[in-house]
């Protein structure tokens, strides 16, 4: 019994499985190992400026000659210029995140790339059909870094029922269970995120992943409510200065101040007390750092076991 479903078709992989675009951690390594192992690994480009961009697709172009996607964050001061080495570099498969990628819109299909856009509600997943999204990944706010409101079981069936284009789960998905889950919803696949924080593959500290590995089922917290962007990151020193500065009623200015730099300070640094760690819901189900191809494998296979129990799904 293999999983197979419109994604695989879409996208030219094997397994219906999304590796999240986690800004820093998501480089090369990742999305090629990922890619590699028959899932679709994407290259987070978050923050970052086009030369730190062309360097992951070729690393991971080093590494496979399989698909891979890259995610553009739409209001990164660097967006115009990683959207022009998207295009130059011929990148099959585009995932957007922080707005609409409507205006865009053309400029990709033109170059025959498939769009993929992050939504978090029902009114931006049909907005962004209407536009040409060739798939939608619909995400609960289990999920780590920048989340709504709405839960992943609750808006996954919803986005479901009012698109025809395919939708992918993420936020609280971290093993087969987790991906079974998705497929009853109605999703066509699933997006893991922080399972693969600690993958070997991934560009973080070390200290980072064995945070994720030891945080359990009521470790994490959601800072900047206030400021209209919530972000969900594990609870620590930088958190509880955060959230007594946003419940004093700090300003935006204040808080914006007060969070600047905090997320590299975790990834690179391996600030565990003063940076911003940011991981999902689902860090308690994450028990050891291991390969990406191992993830990806151990899901899969875990998923297809629950499935030919329940009774079978599409193979």
């Amino acid at each position: 019994m293999r999983i197979h479903t419109s994604i695989c078709d879409i996208f030219g992989i094997d397994y219906p499985i999304i590796q999240g675009a986690m800004a820093y951690i998501a480089g090369g390594r990742l999305a090629a190992a990922v890619s590699e192992a028959g899932g679709m690994g994407t290259i987070g480009s978050g923050n970052s400026p086009a030369s730190w961009l062309q360097e992951e697709i070729r690393i991971a172009r080093e590494i496979t000659d399989k698909n891979f996607a890259v995610n553009l964050v739409l209001t990164s001061p660097y967006l115009q210029e990683n959207l022009e080495v998207v295009l130059r570099e011929k990148i099959p498969v585009v995932t957007t995140g922080a707005g609409n990628p409507g205006p865009f819109m053309a400029t990709f299909k033109e170059a025959g790339i498939k769009v993929v856009p992050v939504v978090a509600a029902v009114a931006l997943a049909k907005r962004l059909e209407r536009l040409g999204a060739d798939a939608l990944v619909v995400e609960g706010m289990e999920s780590g870094g920048h989340v709504g409101e709405m839960t992943t079981m609750c808006i996954v069936p919803m986005v479901v029922d009012e698109v025809s284009i395919p939708v992918i789960a993420a936020g609280g998905i971290a093993d087969g269970r987790g991906v079974a889950a998705a497929f009853a919803l109605g999703a066509e696949g699933a997006q893991l995120g922080t399972r693969f924080i600690c993958a070997e593959e991934a560009n973080v500290h070390t200290a980072y992943q064995e945070k994720v590995i030891r945080t359990r089922d009521r470790g994490t917290v959601i800072c900047g409510s206030t400021t209209g962007h919530p972000v969900r990151a594990i609870q620590n020193a930088f958190t509880r200065e955060y959230l007594k500065a946003e419940n004093s009623g700090a300003d935006q200015a204040t808080l914006m101040k007060l969070g600047t730099g905090r997320y590299p300070l975790a990834v690179v640094q391996g600030d565990m007390e003063k940076g911003s760690i940011m991981a999902g819901q689902i860090s308690g189900l994450v028990k050891k750092i291991q390969p990406a191809a191992e993830i990806v494998h151990e899901v899969m296979a875990e998923a297809v076991e629950i499935l030919h129990k329940l009774g079978g799904m599409p193979c």
